[in-house]
């Protein structure tokens, strides 16, 4: 009986440090993600004041 009971504490051991990589890996790959997502917004941004900014100037000098 207590063989069983250290196998399967082995076992669910084994499958807790497994579950914490996963984790791990999943955290990086969320931060990783979200500094993406931050880095294409910004250039969004950017993109979108800089047409604002040629259509102002297509308007005040009646080039379409």
């Amino acid at each position: 009986m207590k063989e069983q009971l250290e196998k399967r504490l082995a076992e669910l051991k084994a499958e807790f440090a497994s579950g914490q990589k996963v984790i791990v890996e999943l955290e990086t790959k969320q931060a990783n993600l979200r500094d993406t997502l931050l880095r294409i917004s910004g250039a969004i941004q950017i993109l979108e004041e800089e047409i604002g900014k040629a259509n102002t100037q297509e308007e005040n000098t009646g080039v379409t």
